[in-house]
């Protein structure tokens, strides 16, 4: 897949794996992406959370998704860097509004906004199983 192919795919398949660091230990959630293009791969999550706490110490994450209609996995490993963007959160309240009774709570500061930068990706399918790994820059 090409870069543009890529970044298609993660926008198709929003729901992903992010993986953190804390210490030595990995740690893995569930997520749903907001956007992925040429300025990076952006995520919200909230102030205080684990989340939040391990990009602070080690910003280095790796994300998966996977189609299972086109039995297609895309990992991107990269940099999360958190964005301050009261319009870009806006925006992603309008398109989620399970998040407006947070941000009613608690207020946009708490609400915040990490992209994934200088990322690589990886695309697997059963087809390529066993060939080696290419990346391609995002």
């Amino acid at each position: 897949m090409t870069k543009e192919e890529i970044l298609a795919f993660l926008t198709a398949n929003p729901i992903c794996y992010l993986a953190t660091v804390d210490g030595n230990v990995p740690h893995v959630r569930g997520m749903m992406m907001f956007r992925a293009d040429g300025d990076g791969i952006v995520f919200h999550t909230g102030l205080g959370k684990d989340l939040t706490n391990q990009l602070e110490k080690n910003p280095a994450v790796e994300l998966c998704t996977y189609n299972p209609e086109q039995n297609v996995q895309v990992r991107v490993c990269g940099t999360a860097e958190f964005v301050n963007d009261l319009a870009l959160k806006q925006a992603i309240v309008a398109e989620r509004p399970f998040l407006q009774p947070m941000v009613e709570q608690t207020g946009y500061d708490a609400f915040l906004l990490f992209r994934v930068k200088d990322a690589q990706a990886t695309v697997w399918t059963m087809a390529d199983n066993m060939a080696p790994k290419t990346y391609v820059a995002l």
